[in-house]
């Protein structure tokens, strides 16, 4: 057995309703001033407000931070930092998506250490620890709550920047499915697929364990036929407290095994040619399986590259890169900008820029 070292940073509070265990989970962790950092969706949606409320009700005093976009950048963090300081913040809360849950965690980076964001690219850079936070997902996707990375953009490049350390893990996570039952059918379509991909990555990545092994394939059991569930029956409960479990599930095999050539892949999509990171993950992960070999696929499904692409298909995402608008003389760009991207290390097979052209082609 391959050993390996996996440190639990983060407690979980699971069920419905569970958002209104936030009160007391501030109050066991000591926060007094928090900017609640939560997308536009949360805004719209009224759960900015909720939360607002049920912390100033609790005597705590709230910041709120909207001001960023579906990947957060180096510019945005560094707004979120000038809220957060002038506040006197002691705390964070990441309510919404992946983006929420990124944008806190590198504010929290620069609050807490100074500098740029991309000074702490890369594995524990922080010369001292971040500030306490709670994350509380409301999609059924990123993963972003179990793991001790925040994906930043550059606010130029548009390149993602993996920022990790021990104490960006959130202190606790709040998964309410009720508070995830109103997602838009797009965004169950993008971060479904997203989560499904993670516990598909996992599975085979060089960096792989006994532990993280055990995460993917619960992930891959709850992810894969309440998907599809929550794409034919939209609100359903069960699905989506299911589907909320699996991709946490999903991001702890992220924490402990990392990922692979699909998220190498789709990353560059995103970056040149503004694709959704879901979508462009449901163009790429079929593709790479097959490129992999999907007998290593085998103990998750009998034919794993086809129960993909149904998937896919069922949601509603295009399913070639010319269909999704990438133009072919690109290719060769995207191939080079995957070669460079630190999910590729982790791959199964060597993913160098010709590996990468061969998959677009294949995807094209």
């Amino acid at each position: 057995m391959t050993p390996f070292q996996s440190d639990a940073r983060t407690s979980v509070v699971f069920g419905a309703g569970a958002l209104a265990r936030l009160v007391s989970i501030t109050r066991g962790l000591g926060f007094r001033r928090t900017l609640l950092v939560a997308d536009q969706g949360m805004v719209a949606a009224g759960y900015a407000a909720e939360a607002a409320r049920r912390l100033e009700e609790a005597g705590i005093a709230v910041t709120a931070f909207h001001d960023f976009t579906e990947n957060p950048d180096s510019a945005q963090v560094e707004k979120g930092r000038g809220a957060a300081a002038a506040a006197g913040i002691d705390s964070l809360v990441g309510l919404g998506g992946g983006s929420s849950m990124d944008c806190a965690k590198g504010i929290d980076f620069l609050v807490s250490c100074g500098g740029r964001i991309e000074d702490y690219c890369g594995w524990d850079k922080a010369p001292r620890p971040l500030l306490p936070m709670i994350g509380i997902p409301t999609t059924t996707g990123t993963g972003s709550e179990a793991q001790s990375y925040a994906l930043i953009s550059d606010a130029e490049t548009h390149v993602k920047m993996a920022c990790g350390a021990p104490s960006a893990a959130f202190r606790t996570v709040i998964l309410d499915p009720e508070l995830a039952r109103t997602q838009p059918r797009a965004v169950l379509a993008a971060t479904g697929y997203d989560a499904l991909s993670h516990a598909v990555e996992t599975f085979v990545t060089s960096g792989r364990n006994f532990l993280s092994l055990c995460y993917s394939r619960e992930a891959w059991r709850l992810l894969a036929c309440n998907f599809e569930r929550l794409l034919e029956r939209p609100g359903d409960m069960e699905a989506t407290a299911a589907m909320q479990m699996g991709a946490y599930l999903a991001g702890l095999a992220i924490e402990n095994s990392m990922l692979g050539a699909a998220h190498a892949c789709a990353n560059p999509l995103t970056a040149e040619c503004g694709i959704t990171h879901g979508v462009a993950i449901a163009l790429m992960l079929a593709h790479v399986v097959r490129w992999n070999g999907a007998e290593r696929y085998a103990e998750l499904e009998a034919d794993l590259p086809a129960r993909l692409d149904t998937l896919a298909r069922r949601a509603g995402l295009p399913r070639t890169l010319r269909e999704a608008g990438v133009v072919e003389t690109l290719l060769p760009k995207l191939a080079e900008d995957a070669s460079k991207q630190w999910t590729g290390r982790f791959n199964p097979r060597p993913l160098d820029a010709a590996a990468a052209l061969e998959i677009y082609r294949c995807a094209y």
